[in-house]
């Protein structure tokens, strides 16, 4: 299968992006700018309404990440379900055609691959229904030999701590990855997730993994701190690397040794869309640190293709990441 520099388990959730009116977000109840979770039979509904004029790419957190590494000149592979349908096709072509490995067999059975339908309205807001579908149930037996074990890292998207099945193939991934001497790394995804899975996540933390990443929300509800470095400081008793974003206010980095270091922000060209800056980040922290750079330069790195993603709509980086490392002097 070959190594590759992250091995990342996360949600296989396609975008289904669509232009629309106003009248069409009254018409199905849509939460205008809002996030809401839907079942399988709305998701069909909406799908058609959205008609074929739609522009659908691979997303997810886990898989966002990993697209940014690949446009930093990284390697990766993502480790997820999708079903044996057109989404799922779509899904792996599309993480594919950036570069991306992925070959988790595609599940059989009538739960269609998960979707985040995008109704984009004149204004450009952006309000979004998203279906799981069979994302949210990776299995152990989903997992390929090689998967874990030929990573430098193995990532964890935080949701898949959310489910009793995909908490099981969590512990059973970082067992492999920790037994095959690899690093192991989670981003925390939501702070309602922190919230209701606090001690059991706390303890996986601790047992398992070697470096976190959250928001300055996320970390503060994961140690019951009352400000980000207050929250960096006690993360460091549960991982020995970590991170605490900050939007605009920057991050906080720390390892097993030295000070915790504050990493500036990076101003973007144009402020657009925040979503997907912490996957960004996270893909050039984990890109540095597979280089081995200094801690702050990951950071910095992060900060970097986190402020390319925020200058536009969409999660995916539409400058060349490798290229725009360079031009700053981050990487040779």
């Amino acid at each position: 299968m070959g190594e590759v520099q992250v091995a990342a388990l996360g949600n296989a959730i396609v975008d289904v992006l669509g232009e629309v009116d106003d009248a069409f977000i009254d018409r199905y109840d849509i939460i205008r700018g809002g996030m809401a979770l839907i079942d399988a039979d709305r998701a069909a509904m909406l799908t058609d309404a959205f008609g074929a004029t739609t522009h659908r790419v691979a997303g997810g957190s886990a898989g966002n990440s990993l697209a940014c590494i690949a446009s930093l000149g990284g390697s990766a592979r993502f480790i997820g379900t999708v079903a044996d349908d057109e989404l799922g096709t779509t899904y792996r072509e599309s993480m594919r055609s950036v570069g991306v490995k992925f070959d988790t067999p595609a599940r059989k059975g009538d739960t269609p691959t998960g979707r985040c339908l995008i109704a984009v309205t004149p204004d450009a807001e952006r309000s979004m229904q998203t279906f799981l579908g069979v994302a949210g149930d990776i299995r152990i037996e989903d997992l390929q030999p090689g998967d874990v074990e030929e990573a430098q890292v193995f990532f964890i998207e935080g949701y898949h701590f959310e489910t009793e099945a995909s908490r099981a193939t969590c512990v059973e991934a970082a067992n492999r990855a920790k037994d095959s001497g690899r690093f192991t790394a989670i981003t925390l995804a939501d702070s309602g997730m922190v919230q209701r899975h606090l001690e059991p996540l706390r303890q996986f933390i601790s047992e398992k993994i070697d470096i976190v990443f959250a928001n300055k929300d996320e970390a503060i509800e994961l140690t019951g701190k009352s400000d980000p470095l207050e929250a960096a400081q006690a993360m460091r008793e549960l991982s020995k690397w970590g991170v605490v974003t900050m939007s605009g206010d920057g991050s906080y980095v720390f390892g097993p040794e030295g000070e915790i270091e504050k990493v500036d922000a990076i101003a973007p060209e144009q402020l657009v869309d925040t979503t997907g800056a912490g996957d960004a980040y996270a893909a050039g922290w984990l890109y540095g640190f597979t280089k081995c750079m200094p801690l702050k330069e990951c950071g910095r790195l992060g900060s970097l293709a986190a402020s390319e993603v925020i200058s536009h709509y969409g999660a995916r980086p539409e400058k060349n990441l490798r290229e725009l490392a360079e031009e700053h002097g981050f990487v040779a």
